[in-house]
């Protein structure tokens, strides 16, 4: 497979394409749309919603490729039986996982707010991973996905940045994945925290893994295309 070369912070990465996978995290109804469980809790989806037109772009793109791609959700089955007593009291009632919201019961499986949102949904044959927690690799089998399929690499988009994004991609690094964070792909309900966990990031020379953006990869791909003709 060829390799492809990415501009990034803090230094450009050069991966073969046979080894990379997209990983799309949480992009869930009630996360994302303006009448979800985010939006009730007083957050901005707007900030989220941001991410859809670039993941469509790099979807697109790994798709036609054979990229492997991976889609996740968080949440719990309807007993609630895998979500840990902190996570489920963290909350006052009404708000808890598992209580009624706009899109059905919060974080549970099968509900409308647990979905992947219509804009950016797996196609037939895409992995789906249902994940309690908020890194990708707990309690999931990513990791044997990963490396049944000699994948070293992963591009990350989703949401959000600061929590599923993050923990991902902290507990990618200490299984020894590289990572590379596609910035205009990732969003947070807070700009700040947004910008901060890609900072620690890149931080004492790229201490969890790379971020660069859409075009930069869309534009290594193309010269890629091209080179090939």
């Amino acid at each position: 497979m060829p390799e492809i070369t990415i501009p990034a912070r803090p230094h450009p990465v050069t991966w073969e394409l046979g080894q990379t996978a997209l990983i799309v995290i949480d992009m869930q109804k009630d996360f994302l749309y303006p009448d979800g469980y985010g939006a009730l809790l007083g957050n901005d989806t707007e900030l989220l919603l941001r991410t859809v037109a670039p993941i469509q772009a790099v979807l697109a793109a790994a798709r036609k490729l054979g990229m492997f791609v991976v889609h996740t959700r968080e949440g719990h089955p309807a007993d609630l039986s895998d979500c840990p007593p902190t996570k489920l009291t963290r909350w006052p009632p009404g708000n808890r996982i598992g209580d009624p919201g706009p899109m059905g019961r919060i974080l549970v499986q099968g509900e409308w707010g647990h979905g992947i949102i219509d804009e950016v949904a797996p196609l037939p044959g895409e992995i789906v991973l249902d994940k309690p927690g908020k890194n990708a690799f707990y309690r999931t089998p990513l990791d044997e996905m990963l490396r049944e399929r000699g994948i070293q690499n992963l591009l990350v988009a989703g949401v959000t940045t600061d929590v599923c994004c993050f923990a991902t991609v902290i507990a990618a690094n200490d299984r020894g994945f590289n990572a590379l964070v596609l910035e205009d792909c990732v969003a947070s309900y807070s700009p700040e925290r947004h910008t901060a966990a890609l900072e620690t990031i890149v931080a004492q020379g790229g201490i969890f893994g790379w971020v660069s953006d859409s075009a930069a990869l869309l534009a290594g791909l193309e010269n890629l295309d091209a080179d090939e003709r």
